[in-house]
């Protein structure tokens, strides 16, 4: 018989630069930010809002995913560990008998990275004037390719991934021990995301005249959200207290932001709950 499943057995780091490691997650990371960037330079351009402000909000959003999504990880999956080891919420440092060692953050939520970036943006708004709706209707374009990288740096570090499968294209993930062919969830999320960025981007390019402002962002809440719930039920569950639950906490988060979605897009479709953006009202 023709073993078709993929067995994955690739090094999470890339290189090691004196006592550095230099991994794929970290690079695919970086890259994610990289990206963002251009894309949101080739949006604001289109329409005639100067660098200056992309330049504020990517320091506002560098900000926002990284302590967001630690946050989001330390609060909703291991609150009773971290809340006896604040300091491991800060420092990629555990203390052990030997003294304090670098291990790197252990974990990073994407849900409460959405938070941080959704009150970061409200900060950054009411500085430079710029409609909220307008700037979450570009942002979250740019947010689809860099979750299609930071999952990719997921599968790099074989985690994150689903359970047995009998399909061709399972992976049987080596570095973490497997014997059996598990789902790659994180390829399938990764590719849901990049699906969903092209739709927006085509989305945004044509009917940009005709979308009132909040739509794409309450299509992106729906599609983005509304994928990782379903995905979800193909995963393993992260933390053994989330066996005991109907949904895991992947899903429970992901439904009120789905229902936000719901909410936003039926109000823009009845009126724009947004300003035009006028460059003449925006502040430095």
């Amino acid at each position: 018989m023709i073993n078709l499943f993929v067995t994955w057995d690739v090094s999470p780091i890339i290189c090691k630069l004196g006592g550095i490691e230099v991994r794929w997650y970290g690079v695919l990371f970086a890259l994610a930010f990289v990206v963002s960037y251009l894309l949101l330079q080739h949006l604001f351009k289109k329409d005639k809002v100067e660098s200056s402000y992309l330049d504020k909000l990517a320091a506002y959003m560098f900000i926002a995913v990284l302590v967001g999504a630690r946050l989001g990880h330390c609060l909703f999956y291991e609150p009773s560990y971290y809340l006896h080891h604040i300091t491991e919420i800060v420092l990629p440092m555990v203390q052990t008998s030997e003294g304090w060692k670098f291990v790197g953050y252990q974990g990073l939520a994407s849900h409460g990275g959405a938070i941080g970036i959704l009150l970061a943006v409200w900060i950054y708004q009411r500085k430079t004037k710029i409609p909220y709706m307008w700037i979450l209707d570009r942002l979250v374009i740019a947010i689809c390719f860099a979750g299609l990288a930071i999952r990719t740096g997921n599968l790099f570090n074989s985690e994150i991934y689903g359970v047995q499968t009998s399909l061709p294209w399972g992976f049987i993930f080596v570095r973490d021990h497997q014997t059996i062919p598990c789902h790659p969830t994180q390829l399938y999320e990764g590719l849901s995301y990049l699906v969903i960025g092209l739709v927006l981007y085509f989305l945004l390019a044509k009917k940009k005249d005709r979308l009132h402002q909040g739509f794409i962002f309450g299509l992106f809440l729906i599609l983005v959200f509304g994928m990782r719930f379903l995905i979800e039920f193909l995963k393993n569950d992260q933390e053994a207290w989330e066996q005991a639950l109907a949904l895991n906490m992947g899903q429970i988060l992901s439904i009120p932001f789905v229902i936000a979605g719901i909410i936003i897009v039926y109000y823009t479709l009845k009126k724009d709950i947004g300003k035009r953006l006028d460059l003449k009202l925006l502040k430095k």
